[in-house]
């Protein structure tokens, strides 16, 4: 079965983006270009919510940004309220996410990827389907903004790697320990 990772870089206090869907605090550098690269190296397939596409297409990445675009990644997402998507490069899924990814996990490819802000990743970790989640963590306090977990529930996790990158980020990955499936309320 192909394992399914939501990750993403965040702040300290556990955010994704600033306020403002700010992104300036990022800290980029060779060590972290390196582990994005033999991550995607690993992963075929990208799933992710509308907001998160909205935002990477304005940056002109279509939401999976340059690192996916440039490889051989299906891409995918997930709407309730868009019938069509404006630009190429994805495919739009109206179905329940959970059983989509779920079909995902079942079928022959690499790895999956989760991009995005907490609501999405919410559905998929209610819906038991996310083993693993990747952090590099920024030494820097937002306040408030766009957080990386929404009302997951409690979840229990099993540290797998943690090392220091440049700029003072702790890059941490951990298995799901009780991927379940939760009733959605």
């Amino acid at each position: 079965m192909r394992k399914v990772t939501y990750g993403a870089a965040c702040s300290l206090d556990g955010f994704i983006a600033g306020p403002d869907g700010n992104i300036d605090w990022l800290h980029f550098s060779k060590d972290v270009q390196a582990v994005i690269t033999e991550y995607w190296a690993r992963v075929d397939t990208l799933v992710m919510g509308r907001k998160t596409w909205e935002v990477g297409n304005e940056m002109g990445g279509g939401g999976g940004g340059g690192v996916a675009a440039a490889s051989a990644v299906t891409s995918y997402v997930f709407s309730r309220t868009l019938s069509q998507l404006p630009a190429p490069g994805a495919t739009l899924v109206s179905d329940d996410a959970g059983e989509f990814v779920s079909a995902l996990k079942r079928a022959k490819g690499k790895e999956i990827c989760v991009l995005g802000g907490g609501e999405f990743a919410r559905s998929l970790f209610h819906a038991g389907v996310i083993d693993e989640v990747g952090l590099n963590i920024h030494p820097v306090l937002l306040g408030s903004g766009i957080p990386f977990f929404r009302d997951a529930g409690r979840i229990k996790l099993n540290l797998i790697e943690n090392r220091t990158i440049s700029g003072g980020c702790v890059y941490a990955i951990y298995k799901v320990v009780n991927a379940r499936k939760v009733p959605s309320s």
